[in-house]
């Protein structure tokens, strides 16, 4: 018999399937990652509850220990005072702080943002975006550096002129400080800081704008600004709010820039040109922390549990603003 009439051994269809009970192996590639994936998501629930449950513990006895035996404790802390009046002027000079820069830095960083995305060359507008990408690297201490030592010398002339010329408004009363280490400084400087994030973030949003969108606008006659107003800026418009707030929590929570620049006070003032009137939570907790007494720590966390609820309160708000808009399509 030839070689080719001999049989050749064949397995049957149900062989070459796995047995019952053995797991493919991407199947269990699948489960590891969906394991990780899974218990990554569970450790930032618990490390935020963690947060939490800490502030509230370390700082439950600030707020239910009498005013009187607090300032007895810790000489800081005003004689005639509770902690809701203590706290109250820090968070106002907080958020004061934080809605300066956001005014000063939102249009900023939309127009830099449209420009990258829709306007510059390509190459001009890589390395532009690169070089916005980087001033977010900067270390804070590096920007509070800059900002009293070579920013608010320089801004002297300008606070003058603003109060002269507006000194009539409330804001701007004056004379402004010399060195004006005064909240309109600071608001600059974290201006400045919040800008990289709400330009990057602006940027990849105006970037994802459906290209029939604008082709149609243009088709109709439109100008490329034109184009911008009714295509791209209402297709943005979450995206930029969402990262107003990422911009404004980061403005909140800012410490070393702040602690270096501005001189401190504890008054509830709209005067943003002089000193000694504002000062945020998290400069206070920086300032007073080193030489606290466990009374005085108490009293300084709780006001950092006042900061975390106002932070994530905003960063809620800024998820709720995406939400609303998770079912839009831009393709449709």
């Amino acid at each position: 018999m030839s070689r080719t009439d001999q049989a050749v051994p064949t397995r049957s269809a149900s062989s070459l399937l796995p047995t019952q009970g053995a797991v493919p192996r991407r199947d269990v590639g699948g489960r590891v990652f969906s394991g990780l994936a899974t218990f990554a998501g569970i450790s930032i629930l618990v490390t935020l509850a963690a947060v939490a449950l800490f502030l509230v513990v370390r700082g439950w006895p600030a707020l239910t220990t009498p005013p009187a035996v607090l300032a007895e404790e810790v000489s800081w802390f005003p004689a005639d005072a509770t902690m809701l009046s203590f706290v109250g002027p820090i968070l106002f000079g907080t958020l004061l702080a934080a809605i300066i820069a956001l005014v000063l830095a939102v249009p900023v960083a939309v127009g830099i943002a449209l420009f990258i995305s829709h306007y510059a060359p390509r190459r001009l507008a890589s390395g532009l975006g690169y070089v916005i990408d980087l001033l977010a690297a900067i270390p804070s201490v590096v920007y509070g550096l800059w900002g009293v030592l070579w920013l608010a010398p320089r801004l002297y002339p300008l606070w003058q002129g603003v109060s002269e010329g507006l000194g009539f408004i409330p804001l701007f009363t004056g004379p402004p400080a010399t060195p004006p280490r005064v909240v309109a400084t600071v608001g600059v400087v974290l201006a400045v800081m919040i800008l990289p994030i709400i330009t990057a973030v602006s940027r990849e949003v105006f970037l994802q704008t459906p290209r029939l969108h604008e082709e149609a606008a243009l088709a109709m006659g439109a100008t490329r600004w034109e184009m911008v107003r009714m295509a791209v800026l209402p297709f943005g418009r979450s995206g930029v709010i969402s990262a107003s707030m990422l911009g404004l929590g980061r403005a909140l929570g800012e410490t070393m820039a702040v602690l270096m620049i501005l001189s401190p006070g504890f008054t509830y003032s709209f005067a943003l040109l002089l000193a000694g009137r504002h000062q945020t939570i998290a400069a206070n907790i920086a300032n007073q922390f080193p030489e606290a007494s466990p009374a005085g720590v108490s009293i300084l966390i709780a006001t950092g549990l006042a900061l975390f609820v106002i932070t994530l309160t905003v960063n809620m708000t800024a998820r709720w603003v995406v939400a609303r808009r998770k079912d839009f399509s831009g393709a449709n």
